[in-house]
């Protein structure tokens, strides 16, 4: 095998290349920097081993020399063995210098580069690094070393005057010297700089100065520091999204939980995952299809369970139906019909087992509704198709079984830095109540998507603060966006 030297990119999960992602999913060893965004170790599989080997100022999990014996021993054993590097691994992210030792040793490697945060921070904040008119060219500079030493392999005087646009990464501890530096050999003191902090991800911050005046203003680390007449571009559009700079959790199956995440995090939150439930497939019986008058659909999971265990693995598909009608309760029940090729006769006007009794016909002499569902689910439809003239068979497509807690995750709903809960189901409340306990005060939004869903919250002492109408994922979401889509000042 190879030990594969993966550039993570700056942060965004959705940066990472395809070939990174690709190698992830079959990586037997991770070993991974501060800078690799947390959610990305997700794509590994669940047994692989994870290795932190991050740096940060006051913190080394590892030294140099410790990371590349690490990548030398897990890459002889002939395991697939990623190294996740912030950034580019060849930009300043000491990718040579392990790709050395490995030559060294004798290990086999390949290089998958990554977006840099030199180029991505910026395009972020909404600075072009080069711009008709104020740049044609653009300078990346590490301030890592310091420039007051006496004696520097950077020659800030050349930069100074090269004009253009200077990237400076790893600066911000010397950020002082470095513009004593560049304003003594001609830079402005007015000339436009932005820091980046956090580029790319939902706690991006950008602080927006000039030379004389940056150094008041604490620019922290990490941050990409840009320096030139583009910084004073303000092209901003990440920073603006309806929802950043909030945090929401999201409690839906992790199976499930996709949909929702891409949603949330294209709107700017940063999304917490903490499934609360796993959906557990069971195995299905051939079902005798034409017995049936209908066939009902509650969710997602029904629709997929039926048609992937009940019928394909039967050697059976949507022909198999025939005349038999199909209802569906949702619109994502509905849609996901539709990708089986199904259009429902009939969706109720609300997205409740309630509402589709009411508009439901009644049953003639023998007819028979087929219910494929969760293995435990309320009665209320089953006893109301019953009540209808229905003889029905409730047939258990999945379980949902109580997913195992994250204690780190729980820590940051208890801190206070969450701005709101989604709840899908009446499962996902319990479940959550029953891990985190008490949420705190002030407490964050609590989102519900239907009226069985709130009234589970409510039964748990939770005070339900917006409920999507329709109830669907678009209608918690929207609803969500009404209750704070404005960005948090940073």
């Amino acid at each position: 095998m190879t030990v594969y030297l993966v550039g993570a990119g700056p942060g965004d999960p959705g940066l990472l290349t395809r070939r990174g992602a690709e190698l992830l999913a079959r990586a037997d060893v991770v070993v991974y920097d501060r800078l690799a965004h947390p959610s990305l170790l997700d794509l590994a599989p669940a047994g692989a081993v994870r290795i932190d080997v991050g740096k940060a100022p006051g913190r080394v999990a590892m030294d140099q020399d410790g990371i590349n014996a690490t990548l030398v021993e897990h890459g002889r054993t002939g395991a697939c063995v990623v190294r996740l590097k912030g950034g580019d691994p060849f930009v300043f992210g000491r990718g040579g210098e392990e790709a050395e030792v490995l030559i060294g040793a004798g290990v086999p490697f390949e290089v998958v580069p990554g977006i840099t945060s030199a180029i991505a921070a910026p395009a972020y904040a909404g600075i072009p690094v080069t711009h008709r008119g104020l740049s044609t060219h653009f300078t990346v500079v590490t301030g890592h070393e310091d420039p007051a030493k006496g004696s520097t392999d950077t020659d800030w005087a050349s930069l100074a005057r090269a004009g253009g646009t200077l990237i400076i990464l790893m600066g911000a501890g010397r950020l002082e010297s470095i513009v004593d530096l560049l304003i003594e050999h001609g830079r402005s003191p007015d000339t436009p700089v932005a820091a980046v902090r956090w580029g790319t991800r939902p706690e991006q911050a950008t602080t927006r100065a000039t030379l004389s005046t940056i150094t008041a203003l604490g620019v922290a680390s990490p941050s990409a520091i840009v320096v030139g007449p583009v910084a004073g571009l303000d092209l901003t559009w990440f920073e603006s999204r309806p929802l950043f700079g909030r945090t929401i959790v999201v409690t839906r199956a992790r199976e499930q939980s996709s949909s929702l995440r891409t949603r949330l995090e294209e709107l700017g939150a940063s999304v917490l995952e903490l499934p609360t439930i796993e959906i557990a497939p069971l195995p299905v019986e051939r079902p005798a299809i034409d017995r049936y008058a209908w066939i009902v659909f509650t969710s997602v999971n029904a629709v997929d369970g039926f048609f992937e265990r009940g019928l394909r693995d039967h050697g059976l598909d949507t022909r198999s139906l025939g005349p038999v009608q199909v209802a569906a309760i949702g619109p994502g029940t509905t849609a996901r019909l539709g990708a089986h090729g199904v259009v429902p006769d009939l969706i109720p006007e609300r997205s409740v087992a309630e509402s589709l009794l009411e508009a439901f016909p009644p049953g003639l002499i023998d007819d028979r509704v087929l219910l494929p569902r969760a293995e435990t689910a309320r009665d209320v439809l089953p006893e109301g198709l019953q009540r209808l003239g229905y003889d029905v068979d409730v047939l258990p497509i999945y379980r949902t079984v109580t997913a195992i807690p994250n204690a780190a995750k729980f820590e940051v709903v208890h801190s206070g830095a969450v701005d709101a809960v989604t709840f899908t189901s009446a499962s996902t409340v319990n479940n959550f109540c029953d891990a985190v306990g008490s949420l705190p005060e002030p407490a964050p939004l609590v989102v519900s998507i239907g009226p069985i869903t709130s009234a589970a919250a409510r039964e748990r002492g939770l005070t339900v603060g917006v409920e999507a109408d329709p109830h669907s994922i678009d209608g918690l979401v929207a609803a969500l966006l009404s209750a704070l889509g404005a960005p948090v000042d940073r």
